[in-house]
């Protein structure tokens, strides 16, 4: 593992540390999407179907706990929690996630390196990472509500997409016969996604203001 890899997963881990931040210790998930957070929840289901057929490392099984425990926790605090639940704001939540899931299903049929069950659903969380965020910048758009903690989760998850693709880079320079363009093309969408959201919070922060994004 290199330390691009590395720093990639801490970044990915921050993210989620400080979204169960929010709702644990505030009890609001005021300005999170629920709809971005089922996609990711879906993400990780159907990215880690292997894992507890086919053992990498200690560290490779236990980073895919903490991300399949922690996704679906947080769906479960934001759909159940008595408290919780209430500061979640579905009114303006309306993104239509299935027109992301049904197309990304469609494009791993299409598109994969091996016909199996596996692959194909590897392949189509890959697509859907790629576009799950789409929810929560329409959300924020639309709201404006952008708290610290919020605008820190979705930096640290950009940070963490922009650190595999150097950790792409970085193998593909010094491991013979790295070529994997699924993973490299959707990578690279996800970050342009985040590329708005990175320009007003470093604008914000250069210039001491509150987070807002244009309506």
């Amino acid at each position: 593992m290199n330390i691009f890899r590395l720093a990639g997963d801490m970044t990915h881990l921050a993210s989620v540390l400080v979204l169960l931040l929010k709702i644990h210790t505030i009890k609001s998930c005021a300005g999170i999407s629920l709809k971005t957070q089922e996609l990711y929840a879906l993400v990780f289901v159907t990215r880690y179907l292997d894992i507890f057929t086919d053992f990498v490392s200690l560290y490779n099984t236990t980073m895919k706990l903490v991300f399949l425990g922690s996704s679906l926790s947080i769906v479960w605090y934001m759909r159940h929690h008595k408290i919780v639940r209430r500061s979640y704001d579905k009114d303006q939540d309306t993104f239509r996630h299935v027109l992301l899931v049904v197309p990304c299903l469609i494009l791993a049929l299409v598109i994969h390196e091996k016909f199996t069950f596996k692959e194909v659903m590897w392949t189509f969380s890959i697509f859907l990472e790629a576009v799950a965020i789409l929810p929560q910048l329409v959300l924020l758009q639309r709201t404006r509500n952008i708290d610290n903690l919020t605008g820190q989760y979705i930096l640290l998850l950009g940070a963490y997409r922009s650190l595999y693709i150097l950790n792409w880079v970085y193998r593909y320079f010094t491991e013979p016969h790295f070529v994997h363009w699924i993973t490299w093309i959707a990578g690279l969408v996800q970050t342009l996604l985040y590329a708005d959201f990175f320009y007003y919070y470093f604008q914000s922060w250069k210039n001491n203001t509150k987070l807002e994004l244009p309506a």
